[in-house]
């Protein structure tokens, strides 16, 4: 089951942000109103799941935590730079 939800979470990073927010409440323990999460719904998906979910398990946001956040960042960074790469390439 961890399994398939990582691969909803990699795959559908929004999708799996309304399931969390429709279905648990990570992100009411986590994020305290909602313009935080809806934010990061529209810019940084993978990172507002992945620090919603630090922060709802009590988890220190130092060392190997801190270097899974920033993975997170730039998984997201990634798929936001990539569309403008594939476009510049196609004039």
């Amino acid at each position: 089951m961890p399994c398939l939800l990582l691969l909803l979470i990699m795959a559908f990073p929004r999708v799996a942000l309304v399931c969390m927010w429709l279905f648990t409440s990570m992100l009411d323990r986590a994020y305290h109103g909602l313009l935080i999460p809806l934010l990061g719904f529209f810019f940084l998906p993978i990172t507002t799941i992945v620090y919603a979910w630090m922060v709802t398990h009590h988890m220190a946001i130092d060392g190997v935590n801190l270097v899974i956040l920033i993975i997170a960042v730039l998984a997201d960074a990634g798929s936001h730079g990539g569309g403008r790469n594939y476009y510049r390439g196609r004039r």
